[in-house]
């Protein structure tokens, strides 16, 4: 008798489980049904956007290109969309850059074009615009995510206002920047600077000399290769952190080689005299202050997506570039 009075409430709980759980899978496939049908019909707009440097020959690729991208049914934007498909640079490696700043560090892939000089972050060339569609419509790619890093800029406030030098850019008391490439640290005039730097909270050196530039794997080729940094895959994620012209005096002692760091730890920086006209540069982009008490630069979260095509080689890529 207790037996059976046990398969009562058993067997309800088993059959209330059961409908649950159908209940669930059907709106699980409802819900997925709707989402690649969202999907698909996003991707079937296969929207682009295409920027360019401005230059004659840019502008010239940039009107084949459209041609082009039209008779292989894409959609050309006149103006970028954050739910675009590509985004196409045409130019150099600095059209790149200022495409990414421009556009706020965006999920969309990028792809480049050169027309530029070096064009290390650039793919394809101007007379490779029917390989470079066909072979991204055939699907015959990869994302190549890059790291970005970070600078905190902490400035004082004076009078209830801030104090910046004249034509820079008005902050806040915390400001944050992004690059891909570097975030350099220099004087806003030609002398030399004095900070004290701190790796991970712990100090490590009073800096003297020009200043210091911190760069990511994937801007290990640009200014920090010119200063003697080291060459990194962008496939590590780092910190390089090289000197720029450092001194080594009976008061001050720098390193004069290049810092690799791992990606979680944080570089200190705070200059000796508050008032310090110093000049913050993030990928080429200048901001001068006369108040930073501190900055703070780190990894940051995001990443940009770059498209490279099969058969894609970083370090082939470099021994073309550079030997």
């Amino acid at each position: 008798m207790q037996a059976r009075s046990l398969r009562g409430p058993v067997y309800s709980s088993l059959c209330l489980r059961l409908c649950i759980q159908t209940v669930f899978f059907k709106m699980y496939n409802i819900l997925k049904s709707e989402m690649f049908e969202k999907t698909d019909n996003h991707m079937s707009k296969n929207a682009v956007y295409i920027h360019t440097n401005g230059t004659e020959v840019s502008d010239k690729t940039k009107v084949l290109l459209q041609s082009k991208l039209a008779r292989s049914g894409f959609e050309v934007l006149s103006e970028f969309k954050e739910d675009a498909e590509l985004a196409i640079c045409i130019g150099g490696d600095g059209a790149f850059l200022d495409a990414v700043h421009k556009f706020g560090f965006p999920h969309v892939p990028f792809i480049g074009i050169n027309t530029g000089h070096l064009g290390f972050f650039q793919e394809i060339l101007p007379e490779q615009l029917d390989e470079f569609i066909f072979n991204y419509k055939q699907g015959k790619y990869s994302l190549q995510p890059l790291s970005t890093v970070k600078a905190e800029v902490v400035t004082a406030r004076r009078g209830g206002s801030m104090s910046c030098l004249p034509n820079a850019l008005e902050t806040a008391e915390n400001e944050e920047f992004r690059a891909l490439n570097e975030v350099l640290i220099k004087s806003a005039h030609s002398r030399s600077i004095h900070l004290n730097i701190s790796i991970g909270g712990s100090f490590i050196e009073r800096f003297s000399g020009d200043g210091i530039l911190v760069a990511t794997s994937a801007g290990s080729t640009g200014y920090n290769y010119s200063l003697g940094g080291s060459i990194v895959d962008p496939r590590l994620k780092l910190l390089q952190v090289t000197p720029i012209a450092p001194m080594n005096t009976t008061a001050y002692r720098s390193f004069t080689s290049s810092i690799l760091l791992p990606f979680d730890m944080t570089i200190g920086i705070i200059p000796e005299s508050e008032n310090a006209e110093l000049c913050v540069a993030v990928d080429g982009i200048e901001y001068k202050y006369d108040n930073i008490k501190e900055i703070n630069i780190s990894m940051a979260g995001t990443f940009v997506n770059l498209l490279r095509f099969e058969g894609y080689d970083f370090w082939n890529k470099v021994k073309t570039k550079f030997l």
